[in-house]
Protein backbone atom coordinates (compact mmCIF):
# COMPACT_ATOMS: atom_id res chain seq x y z
CA UNK A 1 0.00 0.00 0.00
CA UNK A 2 1.07 3.27 -0.59
CA UNK A 3 0.99 6.49 1.63
CA UNK A 4 0.95 10.27 0.24
CA UNK A 5 1.11 13.45 2.21
CA UNK A 6 -1.00 15.09 0.03
CA UNK A 7 -3.86 13.92 1.93
CA UNK A 8 -5.15 11.84 -0.84
CA UNK A 9 -4.83 8.44 -1.80
CA UNK A 10 -1.88 6.93 -3.94
CA UNK A 11 -3.58 5.90 -7.32
CA UNK A 12 -3.85 2.05 -7.19
CA UNK A 13 -2.45 -0.07 -10.23
CA UNK A 14 -6.42 -1.26 -11.77
CA UNK A 15 -7.26 2.62 -11.66
CA UNK A 16 -3.75 3.23 -13.74
CA UNK A 17 -4.44 0.85 -16.04
CA UNK A 18 -7.76 2.23 -16.31
CA UNK A 19 -7.16 5.84 -16.91
CA UNK A 20 -4.51 4.55 -19.45
CA UNK A 21 -6.91 2.69 -21.37
CA UNK A 22 -9.52 5.04 -21.60
CA UNK A 23 -6.92 7.93 -22.71
CA UNK A 24 -5.21 5.47 -25.38
CA UNK A 25 -8.29 3.45 -26.31
CA UNK A 26 -8.91 5.41 -29.72
CA UNK A 27 -5.68 3.87 -30.64
CA UNK A 28 -6.49 0.38 -30.63
CA UNK A 29 -10.10 1.63 -32.20
CA UNK A 30 -8.39 2.65 -35.06
CA UNK A 31 -5.89 -0.46 -35.43
CA UNK A 32 -8.27 -2.66 -35.26
CA UNK A 33 -10.49 -1.60 -37.60
CA UNK A 34 -7.71 -0.76 -40.04
CA UNK A 35 -7.31 -4.11 -39.93
CA UNK A 36 -10.72 -5.44 -40.13
CA UNK A 37 -10.88 -3.15 -43.11
CA UNK A 38 -7.89 -4.82 -44.62
CA UNK A 39 -8.77 -8.08 -44.33
CA UNK A 40 -12.35 -7.40 -45.86
CA UNK A 41 -10.87 -5.71 -48.63
CA UNK A 42 -8.42 -8.10 -49.29
CA UNK A 43 -10.87 -11.18 -48.98
CA UNK A 44 -13.25 -8.87 -51.23
CA UNK A 45 -10.56 -8.67 -54.25
CA UNK A 46 -9.32 -12.21 -53.96
CA UNK A 47 -12.93 -13.84 -54.00
CA UNK A 48 -14.66 -11.14 -56.27
CA UNK A 49 -17.78 -11.57 -53.72
CA UNK A 50 -19.93 -8.46 -53.96
CA UNK A 51 -21.40 -9.44 -50.51
CA UNK A 52 -18.80 -7.99 -49.03
CA UNK A 53 -19.00 -4.91 -50.35
CA UNK A 54 -21.26 -3.29 -47.48
CA UNK A 55 -18.60 -4.09 -44.88
CA UNK A 56 -15.73 -2.45 -46.90
CA UNK A 57 -17.84 0.76 -47.34
CA UNK A 58 -19.51 0.31 -43.89
CA UNK A 59 -15.94 0.05 -42.05
CA UNK A 60 -14.37 2.30 -44.09
CA UNK A 61 -17.01 5.27 -43.35
CA UNK A 62 -16.75 4.30 -39.83
CA UNK A 63 -13.22 3.99 -39.19
CA UNK A 64 -12.02 7.39 -38.07
CA UNK A 65 -15.50 8.74 -36.68
CA UNK A 66 -15.48 5.86 -34.05
CA UNK A 67 -11.81 6.76 -33.42
CA UNK A 68 -12.16 10.30 -32.99
CA UNK A 69 -15.43 9.57 -30.69
CA UNK A 70 -13.16 7.03 -28.53
CA UNK A 71 -10.66 9.83 -28.33
CA UNK A 72 -12.90 12.88 -27.02
CA UNK A 73 -14.09 10.15 -24.57
CA UNK A 74 -11.03 9.55 -23.32
CA UNK A 75 -10.30 13.15 -22.42
CA UNK A 76 -10.42 14.65 -18.60
CA UNK A 77 -13.59 15.95 -18.67
CA UNK A 78 -17.01 15.62 -16.97
CA UNK A 79 -18.72 12.69 -18.60
CA UNK A 80 -21.97 11.39 -16.98
CA UNK A 81 -23.29 9.62 -20.08
CA UNK A 82 -22.26 5.98 -20.80
CA UNK A 83 -20.66 4.98 -24.04
CA UNK A 84 -24.28 3.08 -24.22
CA UNK A 85 -25.59 6.60 -24.62
CA UNK A 86 -22.69 7.35 -26.83
CA UNK A 87 -23.29 4.89 -29.34
CA UNK A 88 -27.04 5.01 -29.48
CA UNK A 89 -26.74 8.80 -30.23
CA UNK A 90 -24.12 8.06 -33.00
CA UNK A 91 -26.50 5.66 -34.34
CA UNK A 92 -30.04 7.17 -33.53
CA UNK A 93 -28.26 10.85 -34.77
CA UNK A 94 -26.98 9.62 -38.09
CA UNK A 95 -30.15 7.78 -39.03
CA UNK A 96 -32.40 10.90 -38.07
CA UNK A 97 -29.77 13.64 -38.77
CA UNK A 98 -29.67 12.06 -42.48
CA UNK A 99 -33.10 11.48 -43.49
CA UNK A 100 -34.11 14.76 -41.96
CA UNK A 101 -31.39 16.87 -43.86
CA UNK A 102 -32.34 14.72 -47.01
CA UNK A 103 -36.18 15.49 -46.81
CA UNK A 104 -35.96 19.10 -46.09
CA UNK A 105 -32.79 20.35 -48.43
CA UNK A 106 -35.45 18.00 -50.96
CA UNK A 107 -38.18 20.17 -50.18
CA UNK A 108 -36.21 23.21 -50.43
CA UNK A 109 -35.05 22.78 -53.73
CA UNK A 110 -38.45 21.90 -54.66
CA UNK A 111 -39.49 25.51 -53.39
CA UNK A 112 -36.50 27.55 -54.52
CA UNK A 113 -35.70 25.47 -57.93
CA UNK A 114 -31.80 25.31 -56.01
CA UNK A 115 -30.68 24.81 -53.13
CA UNK A 116 -28.80 27.79 -51.38
CA UNK A 117 -25.34 26.42 -49.78
CA UNK A 118 -26.42 28.11 -46.99
CA UNK A 119 -29.76 26.13 -46.77
CA UNK A 120 -27.32 23.22 -46.50
CA UNK A 121 -25.52 24.52 -43.44
CA UNK A 122 -28.79 25.49 -41.91
CA UNK A 123 -30.29 22.36 -42.13
CA UNK A 124 -27.57 20.04 -41.72
CA UNK A 125 -26.37 21.40 -38.25
CA UNK A 126 -29.91 21.90 -36.83
CA UNK A 127 -31.13 18.37 -38.19
CA UNK A 128 -27.79 16.41 -36.57
CA UNK A 129 -29.10 18.23 -33.43
CA UNK A 130 -32.06 16.51 -32.89
CA UNK A 131 -30.96 13.59 -30.69
CA UNK A 132 -28.62 15.93 -28.39
CA UNK A 133 -31.74 18.34 -28.26
CA UNK A 134 -34.11 15.43 -27.38
CA UNK A 135 -31.37 14.13 -24.82
CA UNK A 136 -30.87 17.58 -23.05
CA UNK A 137 -34.47 17.42 -22.38
CA UNK A 138 -35.11 13.56 -20.74
CA UNK A 139 -31.61 13.35 -19.25
CA UNK A 140 -31.89 15.02 -15.55
CA UNK A 141 -27.89 14.27 -14.17
CA UNK A 142 -26.11 16.43 -17.07
CA UNK A 143 -22.36 17.27 -17.09
CA UNK A 144 -20.40 19.88 -18.63
CA UNK A 145 -18.69 17.24 -21.17
CA UNK A 146 -21.35 15.50 -22.19
CA UNK A 147 -22.75 18.31 -24.74
CA UNK A 148 -19.37 17.90 -26.84
CA UNK A 149 -19.40 14.49 -26.64
CA UNK A 150 -22.78 13.74 -27.49
CA UNK A 151 -22.28 16.52 -30.46
CA UNK A 152 -18.93 14.60 -31.45
CA UNK A 153 -20.96 11.03 -31.91
CA UNK A 154 -24.22 12.96 -33.71
CA UNK A 155 -22.06 14.38 -35.96
CA UNK A 156 -20.10 11.13 -36.44
CA UNK A 157 -23.29 8.61 -36.90
CA UNK A 158 -24.21 11.44 -39.54
CA UNK A 159 -20.66 11.52 -40.99
CA UNK A 160 -20.79 7.53 -41.54
CA UNK A 161 -24.17 7.18 -42.80
CA UNK A 162 -23.46 9.91 -45.18
CA UNK A 163 -20.23 8.69 -46.72
CA UNK A 164 -22.06 5.51 -46.94
CA UNK A 165 -24.46 7.21 -49.83
CA UNK A 166 -21.85 8.97 -51.36
CA UNK A 167 -19.18 5.77 -51.32
CA UNK A 168 -22.62 3.25 -52.52
CA UNK A 169 -22.84 6.15 -55.46
CA UNK A 170 -19.26 6.30 -56.18
CA UNK A 171 -19.36 2.57 -56.59
CA UNK A 172 -22.25 2.70 -58.66
CA UNK A 173 -20.96 5.25 -61.39
CA UNK A 174 -17.46 4.31 -61.87
CA UNK A 175 -18.63 1.09 -62.22
CA UNK A 176 -17.49 -0.84 -59.63
CA UNK A 177 -14.24 0.35 -59.04
CA UNK A 178 -12.68 0.10 -55.55
CA UNK A 179 -9.65 2.40 -56.35
CA UNK A 180 -12.37 5.29 -56.65
CA UNK A 181 -14.12 3.99 -53.38
CA UNK A 182 -11.36 3.49 -51.42
CA UNK A 183 -10.09 6.98 -52.20
CA UNK A 184 -13.96 8.72 -51.76
CA UNK A 185 -13.83 6.23 -48.01
CA UNK A 186 -10.24 7.77 -47.18
CA UNK A 187 -10.85 11.37 -47.66
CA UNK A 188 -13.86 12.12 -46.26
CA UNK A 189 -12.86 9.36 -43.26
CA UNK A 190 -9.81 11.87 -42.80
CA UNK A 191 -11.84 15.04 -42.82
CA UNK A 192 -15.18 13.84 -40.77
CA UNK A 193 -13.16 14.76 -37.37
CA UNK A 194 -12.91 18.49 -38.78
CA UNK A 195 -16.00 18.55 -40.33
CA UNK A 196 -19.46 17.71 -39.00
CA UNK A 197 -18.30 15.61 -35.89
CA UNK A 198 -16.21 19.26 -35.13
CA UNK A 199 -19.64 21.53 -35.83
CA UNK A 200 -21.83 19.74 -33.85
CA UNK A 201 -19.58 18.70 -31.12
CA UNK A 202 -19.19 23.05 -30.57
CA UNK A 203 -23.01 23.46 -30.61
CA UNK A 204 -24.24 20.81 -28.77
CA UNK A 205 -21.41 21.91 -26.12
CA UNK A 206 -23.47 24.99 -26.13
CA UNK A 207 -26.59 23.62 -26.16
CA UNK A 208 -25.23 22.04 -22.58
CA UNK A 209 -24.32 24.85 -21.26
CA UNK A 210 -28.03 26.68 -21.95
CA UNK A 211 -29.68 23.89 -20.08
CA UNK A 212 -26.58 23.41 -17.31
CA UNK A 213 -26.69 27.10 -16.71
CA UNK A 214 -27.92 28.14 -13.48
CA UNK A 215 -27.28 31.83 -13.80
CA UNK A 216 -26.78 34.11 -16.97
CA UNK A 217 -29.00 31.86 -19.17
CA UNK A 218 -29.58 34.69 -21.60
CA UNK A 219 -26.35 34.71 -22.21
CA UNK A 220 -25.97 30.95 -22.19
CA UNK A 221 -28.59 31.19 -25.06
CA UNK A 222 -26.61 34.13 -26.97
CA UNK A 223 -23.72 32.32 -26.82
CA UNK A 224 -25.62 28.98 -28.64
CA UNK A 225 -26.43 31.20 -31.42
CA UNK A 226 -23.55 32.36 -32.12
CA UNK A 227 -21.89 29.29 -31.89
CA UNK A 228 -24.59 27.67 -33.83
CA UNK A 229 -23.97 30.72 -36.57
CA UNK A 230 -20.41 29.67 -36.68
CA UNK A 231 -20.74 25.96 -37.15
CA UNK A 232 -23.35 27.11 -40.40
CA UNK A 233 -20.88 29.42 -41.55
CA UNK A 234 -17.86 26.72 -41.54
CA UNK A 235 -20.57 24.60 -42.85
CA UNK A 236 -20.95 26.51 -45.70
CA UNK A 237 -17.87 27.50 -46.61
CA UNK A 238 -16.81 23.49 -46.42
CA UNK A 239 -19.59 23.15 -49.29
CA UNK A 240 -18.68 26.23 -51.50
CA UNK A 241 -15.01 25.66 -52.12
CA UNK A 242 -13.63 23.05 -54.02
CA UNK A 243 -9.86 24.05 -53.36
CA UNK A 244 -7.37 21.65 -50.78
CA UNK A 245 -6.26 25.26 -49.26
CA UNK A 246 -9.49 26.14 -48.35
CA UNK A 247 -10.46 22.92 -46.63
CA UNK A 248 -7.38 22.66 -44.91
CA UNK A 249 -7.69 26.21 -43.22
CA UNK A 250 -11.36 25.35 -42.66
CA UNK A 251 -9.92 22.02 -40.89
CA UNK A 252 -7.80 23.90 -38.70
CA UNK A 253 -10.00 26.17 -37.91
CA UNK A 254 -12.67 23.95 -36.91
CA UNK A 255 -10.26 21.78 -34.94
CA UNK A 256 -8.60 24.40 -33.34
CA UNK A 257 -12.14 25.85 -32.25
CA UNK A 258 -12.94 21.79 -31.00
CA UNK A 259 -10.02 21.90 -29.25
CA UNK A 260 -10.13 25.26 -27.36
CA UNK A 261 -13.92 24.13 -26.01
CA UNK A 262 -12.48 21.50 -24.87
CA UNK A 263 -9.70 22.51 -22.78
CA UNK A 264 -12.26 24.93 -21.28
CA UNK A 265 -14.65 21.86 -20.29
CA UNK A 266 -11.53 20.28 -18.78
CA UNK A 267 -12.09 19.12 -15.32
CA UNK A 268 -9.70 20.68 -12.97
CA UNK A 269 -6.58 18.33 -11.84
CA UNK A 270 -6.10 17.60 -8.49
CA UNK A 271 -3.39 19.64 -6.51
CA UNK A 272 -0.18 17.81 -6.45
CA UNK A 273 2.52 18.21 -3.92
CA UNK A 274 6.07 19.63 -4.48
CA UNK A 275 7.14 16.63 -2.54
CA UNK A 276 5.30 13.11 -2.04
CA UNK A 277 6.67 10.58 0.24
CA UNK A 278 5.48 7.17 -0.19
CA UNK A 279 5.64 4.04 2.16
CA UNK A 280 5.81 0.33 1.01
CA UNK A 281 4.87 -2.99 2.43
CA UNK A 282 7.58 -5.31 2.40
Amino acid sequence: MSVCLTGEPAPTEPSRWRAIGRRWGWLAVLLIGLLLFWLIHAALISTQNPNLVPALIFFGAALVPAAFVSLVAGRRLDFGVGMGVVGATALAGGAIGVTTAGFLEYRTLLLMDFLPMVAVGLIEEAAKLIVPFLLVLFLRDRHTGDGLLIGVASGAGFAVFETMGYAFVELINSGGDLTAVDHLLVVRGLLSPAAHMAWTGLTAAALWSVATARHHRKRAIAVFIAVYAVAVGLHTAWDSFNSDTAYVILAALSLCCLISTTHRLAAPRPARARHRVRAYDG
